[in-house]
């Protein structure tokens, strides 16, 4: 029977697809399950702080194994914004539609398209935790494209790709998306740990 592993997060689309990476390690289940009705603290100034923050906080709250994600947009021209901010980039409430198009918005005219997407998962169970980092290098394009997806993705074209995340099926995204590179850190890390556990 495989371990039970609650998603520390909200966004039906990131339980979509950290489900599809892990259902093979783990019976997935996210918040609906549990009794939670506040907000999950977001309080850090990176995305690694916000991700441990997310993990410990449902861990400790629920007694439970616990992953979460934080995930962010940076953008070379912009300094790297909208980064840790990318869900509230155009303020409260999240809106990834107003978000997109403020960003669209603040590089118009602006010919250094680079940017990349960066995740960081923090594993949190028993008491202590590991974190794993994935990104991918991209560009933003002028217009979004596809309807594929969520958040940034219609805007952003991964590097050798002639395509944004949003004209991509979940399945190909998740071949090469930032978290899915995180993820396969973290089943790495899982595989060593049972090896060592065996021996």
């Amino acid at each position: 029977m495989r371990p039970i592993l609650y998603l520390a997060t909200q966004n039906k689309h990131k339980v979509e697809e950290l489900t599809a990476l892990l259902q093979d390690h783990f019976s997935v289940l996210d918040l609906s399950s549990l009794a939670l009705t506040e907000e999950i603290p977001e309080t850090g100034k990176t995305l690694t702080e916000n991700s441990l923050q997310k993990a410990r906080y449902i861990a400790e709250k629920f007694q439970v194994s616990c992953l979460a994600d934080d995930s962010g947009l940076e953008v070379e021209a912009l300094g790297g914004d909208p980064g840790v901010y990318s869900a509230r980039y155009a303020g409260e409430p999240k809106d990834d539609q107003a978000n997109l198009q403020l960003l669209l918005q603040n590089l118009r005219g602006n010919s250094n398209r680079r940017a990349r997407f960066v995740t960081v998962l923090t594993y949190f169970a028993a008491g202590t935790y590991h974190s794993f980092e994935g990104e991918i290098q991209g560009s933003i394009v002028e217009l979004p494209r596809g309807t594929q997806g969520f958040g940034y993705d219609p805007i952003f074209q991964p590097e050798m790709e002639t395509r944004t995340f949003a004209e991509m099926t979940l399945a190909e995204k998740n071949k090469i998306a930032h978290r899915a590179r995180a993820l396969e850190k973290f089943k790495n890390f899982l595989d060593e740990t049972q090896k060592c556990a065996d021996e």
